[in-house]
């Protein structure tokens, strides 16, 4: 295929044969390995004129256009720029910016000099930057305004933070002549612009050796941190090749804030390896007609979004929009419901949305492709490099049918003379508890459960903590909640289970309606009905809540556990007021 065409819908998959393809994948994964400079930088050699980043603004408008080759330019500027204030390999860099080139400039000149990538999301607080950057022992942060004045307002002590840089796109913080702000910060432009051009004299990196620090979602207690190595830079080569589907020409747009490891699965290293333009954009609040028009008019060839946004996209009028160009969609986060499968592929002319399933621990690792039957609800298969089952409590493979524990086999499925699956986090940082928990006699729990079939399909049923016990059943919350939002009535709905005397649990949910429907108990009754025809009698709803938002991480997670301590909070006032 010639590298400009633009692949459509009638392209072949790059994946013809699944066993074909769980066979034959490996991946070359040398000693000596950076990302940054073996993938990024020799696209920027072999074709640097390809374009290897659109970022768009918040009416998708053009910001900026960089090939491979002024991305690679980019890299080493920030590269040269770390190196002169004294950053080096391994000192962690705490990196919150908002989709802009300047992200990737920072996250790759990090990663090339060996120092240690820590992306954050916007959206956290001051408390929250406070805890990374003391928990990490980060050297410097890079962030915009928001950013500054999070930092400036933190009380605690940061000992180890011996450089603030700034990005502000022309705001308010001027830079003086030698680069650095009145406030005291660096002025992130003028260290580039001075940093120049050239060659960058940096450590050998070592496929081992930490690349990036992500923080898990925190649902229960304060964020774990999960350290990838270089290697990981290599690990998502199978997300884009397989679930993706991507080859040079497509545009793919991954939806995500830059500090989810979703911003990592969909745009960074996986991407440029197979040579498509990942695009950008700086979206406020999801707005379903910007969304579906700027996929015609950037001229997006395959598109990845959370589930919370497909729903919000199947209420549009969809065959309003030109999504011709449109080839290939995926979705992950949380399972997709088969409804909203099913509607997204009716007003789209005939679009499947390719479930996948991984963890920020992890690349994918079960995944729907096109070359495989979909089957609505259901994770898909493993992805080629990995060994997922389904365990049982012993740690033997689970009965089909039977629900258990998802986990990674640790030995199998990895390069040749790599100990590991190349994409598996190496381990949560000083946490040796929450390390013998996770890794057990050569797997990987990853603290989900799943159900396996016949023909090899796995299906979701929640996290360890989610199941639901109800008169000695065990339910998973992701069957209800696909058949409660199956009800026209229904924009999204979260179920979990409430603690009960006589059944241990009862399955319990909290429901978004869809504009012109009004909460009440006949609605109640009739989303019960609904869900009692659709799944087994003893899975339905005993309790709905209607409610105007649901709580989540800042991926975009539904926080059950949150859900779970209301309802306890609010038996717990209950008997306080009867006594």
């Amino acid at each position: 295929m010639p590298v400009h065409a633009r692949p459509d819908r009638t392209t072949p998959p790059n994946m013809t044969s699944y066993e074909e393809a769980r066979a034959s994948y490996r991946l070359e994964l040398p000693a000596d390995f950076n990302p940054t400079r073996d993938v990024v930088e020799r696209w920027g050699e072999e074709a640097p004129d390809e374009l290897a980043l659109l970022s768009l603004g918040a009416a998708g408008e053009t910001v900026a256009e960089q090939s491979a080759a002024q991305l690679a330019a980019d890299a080493r500027r920030m590269a040269r720029a770390l190196l002169e204030l004294g950053v080096g390999p391994g000192d962690p860099v705490f990196i919150m910016l908002p989709r802009v080139p300047a992200w990737y400039a920072a996250m790759l000149g990090a990663i090339r000099i060996g120092a240690v990538a820590m992306p954050g999301t916007n959206q956290l607080t001051a408390r929250d930057v406070s805890y990374r950057i003391r928990a990490a022992g980060a050297v410097a942060a890079i962030t915009g305004e928001v950013g500054v004045a999070k930092l400036d307002a933190i009380e605690e002590q940061l000992p180890t933070l011996r450089h603030r840089i700034a990005w502000d796109a022309g705001g308010a913080g001027a830079a003086r002549g030698d680069g650095d702000r009145a406030d005291g910060w660096h002025d992130l432009d003028a260290l580039l612009e001075a940093a120049g051009d050239g060659d960058v004299s940096a450590a050998r990196s070592a496929r081992e050796d930490p690349m990036i620090l992500f923080f898990t979602s925190g649902t229960v207690s304060y964020p774990k941190m999960v350290v990838q190595p270089m290697s990981y830079g290599l690990g998502h080569v199978a997300t884009a090749r397989f679930w993706h589907d991507l080859r040079p020409g497509d545009r793919h747009w991954t939806v995500t804030d830059t500090g989810w490891a979703k911003a990592a699965w969909g745009g960074l290293f996986g991407q440029f390896h197979e040579r498509a333009t990942v695009v950008q954009v700086a979206l406020g609040k999801p707005d379903a007609d910007m969304i579906l028009r700027l996929l015609k008019d950037a001229r997006i060839t395959s598109f990845c979004a959370p589930p919370t946004l497909y729903r919000l996209l199947v209420q549009a009028d969809l065959p309003a929009y030109d999504l011709s160009g449109l080839r290939h969609c995926t979705s992950a986060g949380e399972p997709l419901n088969p409804e909203v499968i099913r509607a997204w592929r009716e007003g789209t002319g005939g679009l499947t949305v390719y479930d996948g399933y991984g963890q920020s621990e992890t690349a994918v690792l079960v995944a729907n492709y096109r070359a495989v039957e979909v089957r609505p609800g259901s994770m898909g298969k493993p992805v080629p490099g990995w060994t997922v089952d389904v365990l049982d409590e012993a740690g033997a493979p689970a009965e089909n049918d039977v629900v258990g524990s998802i986990a990674v086999r640790v030995a199998e499925g990895a390069a040749p003379g790599y100990e590991r699956p190349v994409g598996l986090f190496d381990g949560y940082r000083d946490d040796d508890a929450a390390n013998e928990r996770a890794f057990r006699d050569g797997w990987y729990y990853t603290g989900d459960k799943a159900w396996r079939d016949s023909d090899g399909y796995l299906w979701f049923e929640g996290r360890d903590d989610d199941v639901i016990t109800s008169s000695a059943y065990r339910i998973g919350p992701f069957e209800v909640e696909s058949a409660l939002i199956e009800h026209p009535a229904v924009m999204e709905a979260a179920v979990v289970g409430k603690d009960d005397p006589e059944r241990t649990q009862i399955v319990t949910a909290f429901v978004i309606l869809t504009e012109g429907h009004v909460a009440g108990d006949e609605l109640a009754a009739e989303l019960q009905r609904h869900t009692r025809e659709l799944t087994a009698p003893y899975k339905y709803p005993r309790e709905i809540h209607f409610v105007a938002e649901l709580p989540k991480t800042v991926s975009g997670k539904i926080r059950r556990g949150e859900l779970r301590q209301r309802l306890k909070d609010e038996a717990a006032r209950s008997v306080r007021t009867a006594g």
